[in-house]
């Protein structure tokens, strides 16, 4: 199959870099694949010199992993920073939910009311991978209402193996309606101005993600260090 860059105003390095890291996130290119700059290069119809940058940058983000003598392969999934990003997201997004509850403009509103629609088609779909970016959209539209854009890209910079994690719970698992639900309960605790109600939806959802590792490191040992 070519992956041949599509047409788009970056450099021919940044559309390398962002669809390689694509593919990841989404296990397209699951943990553990080897990676060839030569290979790379033909599929994308580009020099070796963009692919080359592109593995650079990915592996200082901790999603590719240079072994000597051994080559260049998807880094494995790391467990604890898996937690330790999910840590982060849950101390900031209650702390985000509280200030939507306190005051969040209308058009943000309707930004949720749409998504929530969008992800209900998902779950009657089984749509893993457009529910992935579903769910994160959902939560950027907390952060930009609550005027925490710039967190919210802070944060995106340590969720590399929480997201993946978060794709192979959606591919493992295609009853996810649970999520959709929980995203309802939390836009309804916005529209109600409850904070209480909010922030412990908010926890619940993204504590999920805790009994889920040991369960899909013991089905999938070959994707986790």
């Amino acid at each position: 199959m070519d992956y041949q860059i599509r047409p788009q105003p970056f450099s021919t390095r940044d559309a390398v870099y962002m669809q390689l890291k694509e593919q990841i996130l989404k296990l397209e290119l699951p943990p553990g694949t080897p990676l060839s700059e030569n290979e790379t290069a033909l599929l994308f119809k580009v020099s070796r010199t963009p692919v080359r940058e592109s593995f650079l940058r990915l592996a200082q983000e901790g999603l590719v992993q240079v072994l000597p003598q051994r080559g260049t392969f998807v880094s494995l999934i790391d467990t604890m920073l898996v937690e330790e990003a999910r840590f982060m997201r849950e101390q900031l997004e209650k702390a985000v939910i509280l200030l939507a509850c306190d005051h969040f403009p209308e058009p943000f509103l309707l930004q949720l009311e749409e998504n929530l629609r969008r992800q209900e088609e998902c779950v009657r779909l089984e749509d893993d991978k457009s529910m992935l970016e579903l769910d994160d959209a959902f939560h950027r539209i907390l952060f930009d209402g609550a005027s925490k854009s710039h967190t919210w890209s802070i944060m995106q910079q340590m969720n590399a193996h929480l997201n993946r994690s978060r794709m192979l719970r959606l591919v493992d698992d295609h009853n996810y309606a649970h999520l959709y639900e929980q995203h309802r309960v939390m836009a309804d605790a916005i529209k109600a101005k409850d904070g209480t109600a909010a922030e412990r939806v908010m926890k619940e959802h993204l504590s999920l993600n805790i009994a889920d590792q040991a369960l899909l490191k013991e089905k999938y040992p070959n994707y986790y260090k």
